[in-house]
């Protein structure tokens, strides 16, 4: 199974979110999960770093993505930084109800 934790801060700003697992919805090259959800992940990282020009933390390895999103960048960056990471979030969301068996969300605050 995929979990993906997104880690929210004050006023709900994403702060960083992981990817781990597999979904192991068909073989290797063709799970559709997989693929749907790394379309979306990492398409979601190359356009914050490319529209943005900011540089996110990231760390990747088979299987793994984590994602750390600068604590201090300039208000207009930010809120296209935080546009982008919440149509992430829409995305994933809508491959979740349609294939809840193979990947879970966490949506959490840091501040609860």
């Amino acid at each position: 199974m995929i979990r993906v934790a997104i880690t929210r801060g004050p006023g709900r700003r994403i702060e960083r979110f992981a990817v781990d697992g597999h979904a192991q919805y068909d073989e290797s090259g063709k799970d559709i999960v997989c693929a749907g959800v790394s379309a979306v992940t990492v398409g979601t990282v190359n356009a914050v770093e490319t529209l943005t020009g900011i540089q996110l933390g990231t760390r990747m390895k088979h299987g793994l993505l984590q994602v750390k999103i600068p604590a201090e960048l300039e208000a207009d960056i930010d809120e296209k930084v935080q546009l982008l990471l919440e149509s992430m979030v829409v995305m994933l969301r809508s491959i979740e109800q349609s294939y809840g068996a193979y990947i879970a969300m966490q949506d959490t605050s840091s501040f609860e």
